[in-house]
């Protein structure tokens, strides 16, 4: 596993912050922490092997704004009545990591509409900003492994996640797969797909108290987070532990169509949400919060099945 030799004092610093604030009584690494732990029970476990081959990846070597050739920005008020206003200013890549940052600031909403019963024009204010890039029109793959290395933060109100949506037909029957998702102390792996109800979602989820991982300090630390996807199974892992394993036989939309979305390509999203549906009440949580990334890439078995 890959650790870059330019980030090592710059992760050292950082544990240390996020060590002092959630973590009290515990010591500072002093170092970046290490690859993730291929000694655990349930490393490697269900592994789907094959002949990788890396089709596309992004680094974040580069400082500065993410590389616009792999991602594009969303903005304003964009899904689950969460609280923050999306902009491209809270991402940046330095030191080797893409940072996505959560704060508690004022803006106004340029789309705002007194008396308006639409959740993205009633609210006169945002007050909070982050941001949410993706793959969109630019990058889409059909099976493979995808896999990311990075840091969440876990605190009240904190809503990370590392997923991906497919580039035809409207959600969910495109189909959703979230290879990452943090909540209400939860780290969810879950895919979504169409029902006979427009707009209504079967999901197949599973959600592990973070207690469950056997780790006090898992929030201080860098963890990899990784799908395998071929036509018959959709697997996610987080450090080689199996969260989630679907049977793509299953997956069949609900609507006349009877289409799969997971036969078709995936584009990924990285975003830090706050609030919202699900997000819980990011009141008492002390601002910034940060979304770290060391690496996204993508392998695939089978030159067929290359990148779009």
């Amino acid at each position: 596993m890959k650790i870059k030799p330019q980030v090592l004092a710059a992760r050292a610093v950082a544990l240390c912050a996020v060590a002092a604030t959630s973590f009290a009584a515990a010591s500072c690494w002093a170092a970046a922490p290490p690859a993730p732990p291929a000694q655990l029970p349930w490393a490697g476990a269900k592994e789907h092997r094959g002949n990788w081959k890396l089709v596309w990846s992004d680094e974040f070597d580069k400082y500065g704004p993410p590389d616009p050739r792999n991602w594009n920005f969303e903005s304003g008020f964009v899904r689950n009545e969460e609280d923050q206003w999306y902009q491209p200013s809270n991402a940046w890549c330095s030191n080797g990591l893409l940072t996505i940052e959560a704060r508690r600031e004022d803006r106004p909403n340029p789309n705002y509409e007194a008396g308006s019963a639409g959740w993205k024009k009633q609210r006169q204010f945002a007050h909070y900003t982050s941001s949410s890039l993706t793959s969109g029109s630019l990058h889409a793959w059909r099976y493979g492994r995808f896999e990311m290395r990075a840091r969440i933060d876990t605190r009240a109100g904190m809503w990370p996640a590392f997923w991906t949506v497919g580039t035809q037909g409207e959600w969910p029957s495109g189909g959703e797969i979230d290879i990452m998702e943090f909540y209400r102390g939860n780290l969810l792996a879950n895919l979504a797909w169409g029902t006979g109800t427009r707009w209504a979602a079967k999901w197949h989820s599973t959600r592990t108290p973070l207690e469950k991982l056997g780790d006090p300090m898992w929030s201080t630390r860098f963890h990899v987070w990784r799908m395998d996807w071929d036509q018959d199974f959709i697997r996610l892992f987080v450090d080689g532990r199996l969260l989630n394993e679907t049977n793509l036989k299953d997956t069949v939309n609900g609507d006349a169509q009877q289409l799969n979305p997971f036969h078709q390509p995936q584009s990924i999203i990285l975003n830090l949400a706050i609030g919202g549906q699900n997000g819980g009440d990011p009141a008492p949580t002390a601002l910034p919060a940060k979304f770290e990334v060391d690496y996204i890439r993508v392998y695939q078995n089978q030159p067929s099945d290359a990148a779009n």
